[in-house]
């Protein structure tokens, strides 16, 4: 595992640990649909599936990670929610989100997560 990867694992650990303080439910890590993609974490929020986006940046070093959801890769979330409710059976009641955690590791200190809800 290169230092890019474990960067993103590491960030992902901590956005799964923050939907679970909110209280929502972890379903699903690392989903991978073919060539299509990755949804990062898979989650319920009542009945509600969430599809959450995880980035994780280092301070100072790129764009802030809440800016990282373009039109374009909000539509591939949203077709790769898609695939999911596909292969797992259906939508449920609640419907579909998709959430977005970006994580900001500082120099110094703890790391910063903020959970934005309904990106896309």
């Amino acid at each position: 595992m290169n230092a890019r990867s474990a960067l993103g694992k590491y960030g992902e650990t901590l956005a799964a640990r923050r939907l679970a303080e909110a209280g929502m439910t972890v379903v699903e890590r690392n989903w991978r649909c073919g060539r299509t993609g990755e949804i990062d974490i898979v989650a319920r929020d009542g009945d509600v599936l969430v599809v959450c986006e995880v980035k994780t940046r280092r301070a100072g070093a790129f764009e802030h990670p809440m800016a990282a959801v373009t039109p374009e890769k909000a539509e591939r979330l949203r077709g790769l929610a898609e695939r999911w409710i596909h292969a797992h059976g259906g939508a449920p009641p609640g419907g579909v989100r998709i959430d977005l955690v970006g994580v900001v590791l500082p120099r110094r200190g703890g790391p910063v997560v903020e959970h934005a809800r309904g990106v896309a």
